[in-house]
């Protein structure tokens, strides 16, 4: 069983995972580490701005239903399905069937697997460290544009 196959399986209350912590679950997943297939599954996943966009969602809003969040985008809510399929598929979103709803959560484990298979100790601090500088320098460059076009310094 690969990882995204461990992560839709896991419910914190279903009998096989009810012992487990999310921690040790997460262990659990990364003792199976993604294999090449796997990593392809994610990266298709994140390849397309909509699904993209339907993690943000479903990252911001946790146990969100399917209908709701098709009523967020402007096309049927059979290609949001479909969308939600590949996203599933990746492990990146997991369902939860609650009567006849189907609640939606945001699942960053295969996007920290594949962080942690590039990354060592010291670089992630590193690249910590120049993505928080780029985002104040461009924080900085947005307010400075912003008071030019007001007229001000």
């Amino acid at each position: 069983m690969g990882v995204p196959a461990l992560i839709r399986s896991f419910r914190p209350h279903a009998p096989h995972f009810a012992c487990l912590t999310l921690f040790e679950f997460y262990v659990t997943c990364l003792l199976h580490m993604m294999n090449d297939r796997d990593m392809d599954a994610v990266f298709q996943a994140l390849a397309n701005e909509s699904r993209r966009r339907m993690m943000d969602i479903v990252k911001d809003e946790p146990g969100i239903g399917v209908g709701a969040l098709a009523g967020e985008f402007d096309v049927s809510r059979i290609a949001v399905m479909k969308h939600l399929a590949v996203l599933e598929e990746a492990g990146l979103v997991v369902s939860e069937k609650d009567g006849r709803m189907r609640k939606l959560y945001f699942n960053a484990a295969p996007i920290q697997m594949i962080h942690e298979r590039w990354t060592t100790d010291y670089s992630a601090y590193w690249a910590g460290r120049l993505t928080r500088i780029k985002y104040l320098a461009e924080t900085r460059a947005g307010a400075s544009h912003r008071n030019k076009k007001k007229g001000t310094s």
